[in-house]
């Protein structure tokens, strides 16, 4: 049976660690004591073992909730590419992009493809390092982008949105291929492309290649500008080959 005084100690304990939302100490500080117990740790060691079980969990929790906030449309991973059925993707600079360095230098990437090759697994598997990195990311479709962008502007609201996505370290722009931008909806997407210019990174995926941008915008000028900020720090991915959705019919029969 446990004494009084342990009961005190033990209610005293649980009280201050939820004050001060200790989490994953107050889930763990018994067993972590009974480990330091067995190896016989200093108080220093025992110390740094309490810390690092709530950094850990911190983290944790914290890339979920960026994670959910991203508003990813698939759970894919870097891990998850098969580089075996697409031996064109480029494994070690994909890998390389996966470190989130390019975000350290505001650069951005642009993935060209045509469908079902992985280009948004490609994005998503970036964002999500990215998310559990502890950076902000917004994963959004290019249409749905800058229908929300010409609604909140009819509305009064656009700078307000344009201020919310410059806070955003990773803006990854899915599908910038089915859509004809008039002058207005292209203005507004020129000017995220301004605001994050050499401040913050972009993913932009898209099945057309650069020299065929002006089909989505409203002449070779207005492509020339957009691009002109977009690759002036840029990587890009090229990607040719079969769709992983058509080898995934082919299996079926």
């Amino acid at each position: 049976m446990p004494s009084e005084t342990s009961a005190v100690n033990a209610a005293y304990i649980e009280a201050r660690m939820k004050q001060f939302k200790l989490v994953d100490m107050r889930e763990q500080y018994q067993e972590l004591i009974r480990v330091a117990s067995e190896q016989s740790m200093t108080y220093e060691d025992f110390l740094i073992m309490l810390l690092q079980a709530e950094e850990t969990g911190k983290k944790r929790r914290q890339a979920e909730r960026l994670t959910d906030a991203a508003n990813f449309d698939s759970d894919k991973r870097l891990s998850d590419i098969d580089y075996r059925f697409n031996p064109n993707l480029d494994a070690d600079k994909i890998q390389s992009l996966g470190r989130l360095e390019f975000m350290d230098n505001h650069e951005n990437i642009i993935i060209i493809g045509p469908p079902g090759v992985g280009k948004s697994m490609i994005a998503t598997g970036i964002g999500r390092n990215a998310c559990e990195a502890g950076y902000k990311v917004l994963f959004v479709n290019a249409k749905e982008l800058v229908d929300q962008l010409y609604e909140d502007m009819q509305k009064g609201y656009l700078k307000e949105t344009l201020k919310q996505i410059s806070k955003i370290p990773l803006l990854i722009i899915d599908e910038l291929s089915y859509l004809k931008m008039d002058k207005e909806r292209e203005s507004l997407f020129f000017q995220i492309i301004r605001q994050r210019y050499e401040k913050s990174s972009l993913i932009i995926t898209t099945n057309l290649p650069m020299g065929r941008w002006d089909e989505l915008f409203t002449g070779k000028l207005a492509a020339a500008a957009i691009l002109d900020r977009l690759v002036h720090h840029c990587h890009v991915i090229s990607i040719t080959g079969d769709s992983y959705r058509v080898k995934g019919r082919k299996t079926e029969y």
